[in-house]
């Protein structure tokens, strides 16, 4: 059966005018994306068969143009589109966080993150760096891959600190394995860097750690951070 065909309450686009984009599961959400279907296929039942193939909606926002313009349905046009609509998401958090003291915000900032390094399939460590009001200066990425405190150079971290005139900064990395909770590493790779920072009158406000499925960890929200 055509979408059209549905009672009107179903079909993605009505729902979302009617109940809101909350409502609608992630096949119905990605089926607005996708706009049609393909042969024997209604647009949601292709949006469900492609989450089912990358295997998460995560997966599927995160995948590389190659991986995604092979899967039935989908292209480098479409490939284009996502990222377009990533981008603008991104733009829209970081624009809503300039104003006031926004990125003092755990759960804000947890979401503007997660827009830049939270979809990743390797771990990264980032900086936000902050003028003395608290608002942003730059977003800056220093360091892929596994994270302890032999691979991530506080000298680095100092460093960007001190060319980009920061007076305070907030330390971020993801979790690809969706657990945001921190490890005992990262807790010490927190107070080495805090403590660091200190020596140059930095302050760190907070090590935000970004799981999967909108998941976060504040370690100032949990006291885990040394004073």
């Amino acid at each position: 059966m055509a979408i059209s065909d549905w009672h009107e309450h179903d079909r993605p686009r009505e729902k979302l005018l009617r109940f809101g984009p909350t409502t609608l599961s992630d096949a119905e959400l990605l089926a607005i994306f996708l706009r049609v279907g393909v042969k024997g296929l209604s647009a949601v039942e292709l949006a469900q068969n492609l989450l089912d193939h990358f295997g998460s909606l995560h997966a599927l926002l995160n995948s590389d143009e190659s991986e995604f313009c092979q899967a039935k349905g989908l292209g480098q046009a479409k490939f284009v589109q996502l990222k377009a609509v990533l981008e603008m998401s991104r733009r829209h958090f970081e624009s809503g966080l300039q104003k006031g003291d926004a990125f003092t915000d755990p759960e804000a900032v947890a979401h503007y993150l997660t827009h830049l390094i939270g979809f990743q399939q390797r771990e990264q460590f980032g900086v936000l760096l902050l003028d003395q009001q608290h608002h942003l200066i730059q977003f800056e990425v220093l360091f892929t891959g596994t994270l302890n405190q032999a691979s991530v150079h506080p000298r680095e971290v100092l460093k960007t600190v001190l060319e980009n005139h920061a007076a305070a900064v907030i330390l971020t990395h993801n979790h690809p394995s969706g657990d945001p909770n921190p490890s005992q590493s990262d807790l010490e790779l927190t107070e080495t860097l805090t403590q660091a920072l200190a020596l140059i009158d930095v302050r760190c406000l907070d090590h935000l750690i970004l799981g999967d499925f909108g998941r976060w960890h504040s370690l100032a929200q949990h006291n885990q951070m040394s004073d």
